[in-house]
């Protein structure tokens, strides 16, 4: 009997149970302690429950009522207009109840894009003062993990020294800025992915209204798809071909000979990298060991230490204090263009000297480092410089015939695809009530820099079918790359360019970083001034206020004689020709710097380019007069066009009065050098 009584009350609890479930009230974890709700008479609330189940959610005096749906969905809208900033609790009843705490009311902003939006404020220039004062208990950061296309999950933060250094930097500098100016609390949704394109961040939808981008999502996509299957098959041809032609790899008998700290380096041979690793005696083919000795700091303990080495000719074994730490042999190299990108682990991680030693398997090319200084580092140290190199083993050089049947490695093809980050990141966002949009984005589009031009306002008009109507504020990408002594061409250019024609779109603003940049690194650690330049965009913009929130736009052209006038907007308080320093950064992380070479050493402005009809552009001269510019140069007798700070990385300096720069221009309509680059990856 006894067991028929528990058996029935098991089977109780099975029935009852799956109902219990159902009747849970279940939110997005948007809504969970700490969070910022945007101020507004009609902020939605939503959440999940039994089919028919009365809501009730309670905020500050503010109260709405819901009764889920069939699908169990319940959505309320709060008036918070008039509420105070907080902390509140709020409070959500159904046969359940569940209290959110430490709510406050204040303003939301969505900070989306790449990596230079994803960057931590721990990774910037002024990262060790500005955390030490980040206490703010009304700053606050949600992150979107993107694990679930139905709710939005993540976890509310509060800004304080342990917690604001895995903040969004440019976020962060935003939000306090507007923290400062509006006295309101300020949560930021951190919605940002490295090495994006800006096809993932647009819907199915927004990508099928235009057939050249729908096109190109397609065939990225469909390369994606193919590629395990590419990259297999070609693992396995050049492993027959290694086998075939007496080439395979015999691995090393006594790595520690050549890697360890202690081995004897007697023999070896300097040589200077990145850079070829033959001649001196070395092999052009074989296996060829190089190693360094490093000195490691003891801010590096603990921390998570990448080593980059860049694109490579060669198969690589990575050895660290003689223990190795990575391998990239033929069986498993990834595909054409690999950048080899090792973490080390971070218990060899120790204060005072390192040996690097990489042994280097080069059985059909010249073992070589093809990358260049700015892409060899291990953490904050640079690996350039001199490295010392021996012999293990020589293979005579591959025949022509061996050559010709040497498989060709398919391009590596990853990230993600088309609407697949709106998908799983901004979809389950919405209906969450914003204030406004920040983007950082178009590093990995420079490529398709003319197709930017179409693909930027699409993504706007697209998110803005989610929240109608709000504001746009991205970051125009900041100068990059090394420094060009003649005017020419350039992607980033052409990419800031497309940025710009957005602003045709109303409620859109656009930060101007064209002097924040790094030569040699294309995460520029000054992200203070990015957050704070979109931060005065939105006060202006948005909020109201008395901002200077732009330095000069060009707005017409007007040929006089050998020179062209050119008049500006936005040139508050005057055109200023800024001061240009001495040296500039190459990379700030190593305080790495180069003498800065002036274009146009008689000119107070820098930056300008002008051309006749045969469009050869040279380097000119130019003059501020009042709200105008006066550009010319001897070398160009009947001018044509002008051009301002149209290049990678520019020597420039017009700026207004309140010291923010012109954006760059051109008065010219010549082809693009990107307008063919529609589907190729940058």
């Amino acid at each position: 009997m006894r067991r028929i009584v528990q058996s029935w009350a098991l089977l109780l609890c099975v029935l009852i149970a799956p109902a219990a479930c159902l009747a849970a009230v279940k939110m997005s974890e948007l809504f969970s302690d700490h969070m910022v709700l945007q101020r507004s008479p009609s902020t939605p609330v939503w959440g999940r429950a039994a089919e028919g189940e009365r809501i009730k959610v309670s905020l500050a005096g503010a109260s709405a009522e819901a009764v889920a749906g069939k699908d169990g969905k319940w959505m309320v809208a709060l008036d918070l207009l008039n509420c105070p900033d907080g902390p509140h609790e709020m409070v959500v009843e159904g046969s359940d109840k569940v209290v959110i705490r430490d709510v406050a009311i204040g303003e939301v902003w969505l900070a989306s894009g790449q990596s230079n939006m994803a960057a931590m404020l721990k990774n910037t220039r002024d990262a060790g003062q500005d955390i030490a004062r980040a206490s703010d208990p009304l700053l606050r950061e949600f992150h979107v993990d993107g694990s679930s296309q139905d709710a939005a999950k993540g976890r509310w933060s509060v800004s304080a020294p342990v917690t604001a250094g895995n903040f969004s930097a440019v976020g962060y500098y935003f939000a306090k800025s507007l923290r400062k100016e509006l006295g309101r609390p300020v949560g930021i949704i951190n919605a940002a992915r490295s090495g994006t394109e800006i096809e993932a961040w647009m819907s199915q939808a927004a990508l099928a209204e235009d057939p050249e981008i729908a096109e190109g999502h397609e065939l990225l996509a469909g390369s994606k798809a193919a590629y395990p299957e590419k990259i297999a098959e070609y693992q396995r041809a050049l492993a027959e071909w290694l086998q075939t032609n007496g080439r395979k790899d015999p691995g090393c008998a006594d790595p520690g000979s050549f890697s360890a700290p202690g081995a004897s380096t007697g023999g070896w041979v300097a040589l200077n990298l990145p850079g070829r690793i033959a001649g001196h005696g070395l092999p052009e083919f074989g296996a060829v060991w190089v190693r360094k000795e490093i000195e490691i700091p003891s801010s590096l303990v603990d921390e998570t230490v990448k080593m980059q080495l860049g694109v490579m000719d060669g198969f690589d074994t990575v050895y660290w204090n003689g223990e190795k730490i990575a391998e990239t042999p033929p069986q498993k190299f990834p595909g054409a263009d690999f950048h080899h990108y090792y973490i080390i682990p971070p218990a060899l991680i120790k204060p005072g000297k390192a040996v690097i030693a990489i042994r280097v398997f080069a059985p059909s090319a010249i073992p070589a480092f093809l990358s260049g200084s700015s892409s060899f580092w291990v953490g904050p140290i640079s690996l350039s410089g001199t490295w010392w190199a021996k012999e293990e083993f020589a293979l005579p050089a591959p025949s022509a015939t061996m050559m010709r049947s040497l498989p060709v490695p398919p391009k590596i093809v990853g990230g993600a695809v088309g609407a697949e980050l709106f998908t799983s990141i901004i979809a389950p966002i919405a209906p969450f009530r914003l204030a406004g949009f920040l983007w950082y984005q178009g590093e990995s589009n420079a490529g398709r820099a003319y197709q930017y031009r179409r693909a930027f306002p699409l993504l706007i008009q697209d998110w803005r079918r989610n929240w109608p109507g709000l504001p746009f504020l991205f970051c125009q990408l900041a100068n990059y790359l090394p420094k060009k002594m003649e005017p020419s061409e350039s992607e980033w250019a052409e990419l800031r360019e497309s940025q710009s024609l957005a602003l045709s779109l109303p409620a859109t603003g656009q930060a101007v970083l064209i002097d924040t940049g790094e030569t040699g690194d294309i995460h520029p650690r000054n992200k203070k001034v990015a957050g704070e330049r979109l931060a005065k965009l939105a006060l202006a913009q948005t909020y109201g206020k008395n901002v200077v929130a732009s330095g000069p736009v060009f707005d017409s052209m007007k040929i006089d004689g050998r020179a062209v006038r050119l008049s500006f907007m936005r040139a508050d308080g005057g055109l200023v020709a800024g001061p240009l320093p001495e040296r500039h950064d190459v990379r700030t992380l190593t305080g790495e710097t180069a003498p800065l070479v002036r274009n146009s050493p008689d000119s107070d402005l820098e930056g300008f380019a002008i051309c006749g009809a045969d469009r050869k552009w040279v380097w000119a001269s130019a003059k501020i007069e009042g709200d105008a510019v006066r550009v010319w140069s001897d070398a160009i007798p009947e001018p044509v066009a002008v051009r301002y700070a149209w290049a990678d990385n520019p020597t420039c300096n017009l700026r207004n009065a309140s010291g923010l720069p012109a954006a760059p221009f051109r008065t010219d309509d010549f082809p693009s050098v990107t307008r063919s680059g529609m589907f190729g990856h940058k």
